[in-house]
């Protein structure tokens, strides 16, 4: 692993993913300075309680202030405010990147405010639980975990290689690829089955002839994970439904003729499409543990992995 060191990292933002930057950055030295902001003062004296950083900003330019590197932690549709605020600040040759879920709605919201004596790398780190704020991170949460950057085709070079040399001193593996490929892949791997996560439980709490205290009592592990999901961040969820709009929709659609499919297989009682179905699906399981992107034991690892698990559940 090359590390990658910095004299001042800012951290815009300091939920999950900020707070276990914060403490991976700690753990590994890649900082001699860490500044910590964000725009509500009881999150910002929440970060300073648990010594995340080593200065504290509620103003978000202040915090920029000669970082080397900058990494934006926000839902992503206050992504370019952020970026606006942040411009008139930056050090010249400055990084600055972001951890959002989607990345060509960011590039759209950033790379227009932000100044060319500065190098912009969006980037998605593919780590979360359902849980947030500064006290919910932890150091660990980057390892063997896959960050995703999706550099623009003018970006010097030398400043992807040092972004990448920081996402594995983190403990990730570092993949580039086009900011719409991106959009597409996280759609299916991430964002659609949140979706029907949020879906499914709605669902159950909404059925007139099934109480409350039946669907937590009787919850089996499938509705239980779902549930898990479904816990996630209202306001990022939001967010990237509304800035991947495109690729989402095209995914649903596909879900949903899926959905079809099986709904009149069950209904005919077509085993052996059934059966099909579900050994394919069963594969894809075992491919998933032999990359090395879960363990194959019941609670999918979750007791083992302090709660690690995805995109962003997160997530």
């Amino acid at each position: 692993m090359n590390q990658e060191t910095f004299g001042r990292i800012a951290l815009i933002g300091i939920g999950l993913i900020g707070s276990s930057l914060a403490r991976v950055i700690a753990r590994e030295g890649l900082a001699d300075e860490t500044v910590i902001s964000t725009r509500s003062p009881a999150t910002l004296e929440e970060a300073r309680s648990l010594g995340l950083g080593d200065r504290y900003e509620q103003d978000a330019a202040e915090a920029v202030k000669g970082a080397d590197l900058v990494i934006v932690s926000v839902p992503v549709g206050a992504s370019g405010a952020v970026a606006r605020q942040i411009a008139p600040a930056l050090k010249k040759g400055a990084i600055v990147t972001d951890v959002g879920s989607t990345k060509r709605s960011v590039i759209e919201q950033m790379a227009p405010e932000l100044p060319d004596h500065a190098h912009f790398i969006a980037g998605h780190p593919l780590a979360g639980t359902e849980k947030s704020g500064p006290s919910a991170g932890f150091a660990s949460l980057f390892e063997d975990r896959w960050c995703i950057l999706t550099p623009q085709d003018d970006v010097d070079p030398s400043a992807i290689d040092r972004l990448t040399a920081f996402w594995e001193a983190c403990g990730s593996r570092v993949e580039t690829m086009d900011a719409a490929h991106h959009d597409q892949v996280l759609a299916l791997v991430s964002h659609v089955p949140h979706l029907i996560a949020y879906n499914i439980v709605g669902t159950a709490d909404e059925l007139e002839n099934v109480t409350e205290r039946e669907v937590i009592k009787y919850s089996a592990s499938g509705f239980r994970d779902f549930t898990r999901l479904a816990a996630s961040d209202p306001t990022m969820w939001r967010d990237v439904c509304l800035h991947n709009r495109d690729a989402i929709l095209e995914m649903l659609s596909r879900f949903s003729e899926d959905l079809t499919a099986l709904r009149k297989a069950v209904r005919r009682g077509d085993g052996d499409a059934l059966f099909d179905l579900f050994t394919r699906t069963r594969s894809v399981r075992r491919s998933i543990i032999e990359a090395g992107q879960d363990v194959d034991v019941a609670d999918f690892g979750r007791s083992i992995a302090g709660g690690r698990d995805g995109d962003g559940a997160k997530p």
